[in-house]
């Protein structure tokens, strides 16, 4: 099956028609779907399929029991109304990529694998890449089975719903211990490549990165007897907190965003009780973070006590910058410059991913497709065909160079 084929076949899966974004959340129909879709995949193949205890999966050529396994693949999962190309470019081009290997009569030595992780996104459960998160013991089973969704629901109740076995999640150091190398394919989530005009790019590093909750407890009251001068409203303090989080970024080269807000009691005529914002912030280095997050956590404060508000700050989440096996980039570089005028060239991102995550226990590389907007978890996410066939064939080469004679 061709990488149109196949991209074409997943396209529909969990679309919203409304907007024309993806809503692929983990342990939903949507992700029962996709599942299905990469076990046929593989089967139809011929690999080995399997289903590790954290709801991760994987197909195999070869026997991965042999050891230093080269493994590519990505995710299939999105955030609320995401693009078709996050994640799942990664998954669908290692599938084309075999293909293509195969139609070369390339000779394996070393076993092959694909993975689909799951749960990357974080959209259901509020914390990204649980699956290999689990996998390479970065959460712990406690931590886990306390994840809960919107609704309420845990994740043990989620995955049991979805027909998997809660009880068995923990870390995998044997599966681990078989990769060799792992090389995940990404659409690029920014504009560097189409600012630069190259199609293909090699990740350097993950910029640090981390998710924090900003909780304003203020006053309820009406909204039309409470006279200004009597408020103790929190909107005020988060929206002042919002727009020192743009300052604070743009002094430091950064990036801080507030994409997520609750309110309460959340009524048109009612002064807000509680205003909840979670912040976003990345940035090239772990001083410039620190420096961006302490900036916009005092003017908070400051903002609160302005307007007679209590203010407390969580950080739930954090990444530490993550510079990719420097032996394993080099040899992506010397395979992609091989005999080709093909320039490739080295690249940060902000954008965690799964390689990222399983960086502290196996080398890891990433390679980036082109995104001639830059856009990304949105609808209007784009990759041009031309560059997804360069990223399948690029993939394709460094497969071959690592795994074959």
């Amino acid at each position: 099956m061709s990488f149109h084929s196949m991209w074409a076949e997943l396209l529909p899966v969990g679309r919203s028609p409304a907007s024309g974004g993806y809503r692929r959340y983990a342990w939903t129909g949507a992700d029962a779907d996709c599942r299905t879709w990469f076990q046929e995949q593989a089967e139809a193949r011929g690999l080995a399929f399997e289903t590790d205890r954290n709801g991760n999966q994987w197909a195999w050529l070869g026997d991965p029991a042999a050891g230093n396994a080269v493994v590519t693949g990505s995710h299939l999962d999105s955030v609320p109304d995401g693009g078709a190309f996050d994640g799942p470019l990664g998954v669908v081009s290692a599938f084309a990529a075999l293909d293509e290997l195969r139609g070369r009569g390339a000779r394996f030595t070393r076993p092959v694998g694909i993975v689909n992780f799951g749960d990357e996104e974080g959209a259901r459960f509020g914390l990204a890449c649980v699956g290999s998160r689990l996998t390479a013991g970065a959460l712990t089973v406690e931590q886990a089975h306390r994840l809960t969704d919107g609704d309420g629901i845990t994740l043990p109740q989620a995955m049991e719903s979805a027909g998997y076995d809660p009880d068995a999640l923990g870390p995998d150091p044997e599966r681990l211990a078989r990769i060799g190398a792992f090389v995940e394919l990404h659409v690029e989530q920014g504009r560097a490549l189409d600012l630069s005009g190259d199609r293909i790019g090699i990740a350097s590093a993950i910029w640090p990165h981390g998710r924090w909750r900003f909780d304003f407890r203020g006053e309820a009251n009406h909204a039309g007897t409470t006279r200004l001068a009597d408020r103790h409203d929190p909107m005020l303090s988060y929206a002042e907190t919002v727009l020192a989080a743009r300052r604070e970024a743009e002094l430091a080269d950064a990036v801080a965003t507030f994409g997520k807000i609750g309110v309460e009691p959340n009524g048109v005529n009612a002064v807000p009780s509680l205003v909840r914002g979670w912040l976003d912030s990345r940035a090239a280095d772990q001083a410039s973070l620190d420096t961006v997050v302490t900036g916009i956590e005092k003017a908070a404060r400051a903002y609160a006590a302005a307007h007679g508000v209590d203010l407390d700050v969580v950080r739930e989440s954090f990444t530490p910058v993550v510079e990719f096996d420097h032996a394993l980039r080099d040899e992506l570089a010397r395979i992609l410059g091989t005999g080709t005028e093909l320039r490739v060239p080295v690249l940060g991102t902000g954008a965690g991913h799964d390689a990222g995550i399983l960086s502290g226990r196996v080398p890891t590389a990433m390679l980036f497709v082109r995104n001639p907007t830059g856009v990304s978890h949105s609808p209007a996410e784009r990759a041009a065909e031309d560059d997804c066939v360069a990223g399948v064939t690029a993939l394709a080469d460094v497969l071959e160079g690592l795994a074959c004679t």
